[in-house]
């Protein structure tokens, strides 16, 4: 079985460590899977811009999104990053667990989202109506869903990567539900 290693700064083009040390800056750590990324010239670059691009869902919202679809993805890296990520953004442990499973019965509009995205990730975007009323009753609108379709790809992207690599967590490992 081939080992999927990390590159270190070194490995990587000038052009990455220059986005490894803009990492090392913001996060204190390049995390494994950017790091992964950047065995590719323009991967990370790419990813690091669709991920950071200006969105109508809120970082609360697309923690919801990322959480689900790496639960229903079975990517154990991204439940553990967005684990992470969720508890920065307000969630407990046990809205975590809540939400990797598909809902959020503590808030309505959050409760619409996580089953529209687990509904959109099982269906490969074939969901019922019922489902996309529930989410435009909540509040949300087209722009809206065309944001969390985006950002069910942005997951699926590392959720891919990480189940064909396996390599190293480098986050406090999520529990199994």
């Amino acid at each position: 079985m081939k080992d999927f290693a990390i590159p270190t700064r070194e490995e990587v083009s000038e052009n990455n460590q220059a986005i490894f040390d803009n990492l090392k800056k913001g996060l204190g750590f390049v995390p494994n899977l950017y790091a992964y990324y950047a065995k590719n010239e323009t991967a990370l670059g790419d990813y690091l811009a669709l991920q950071n691009r200006k969105s109508t869902l809120k970082a609360k919202e697309r923690e919801v999104v990322n959480l689900v679809t790496s639960e229903v993805n079975g990517c154990r890296y991204c439940q553990s990053a967005h684990t992470v990520l969720g508890k920065m953004n307000g969630f407990t442990d046990e809205q975590v667990l809540e939400i990797r499973k598909g809902g959020a019965s503590f808030e309505t509009k959050l409760d619409a989202l996580a089953k529209l995205t687990k509904a959109i990730v099982e269906g490969r975007g074939k969901v019922s109506d019922q489902v996309k009323e529930e989410f435009f009753a909540a509040g949300y609108t087209e722009a809206n869903l065309i944001d969390v379709v985006i950002v069910v790809g942005d997951k699926v992207i590392s959720n891919y990567i990480h189940n064909l690599t396996g390599f190293e967590i480098d986050f406090p490992l999520a529990p199994e539900l």
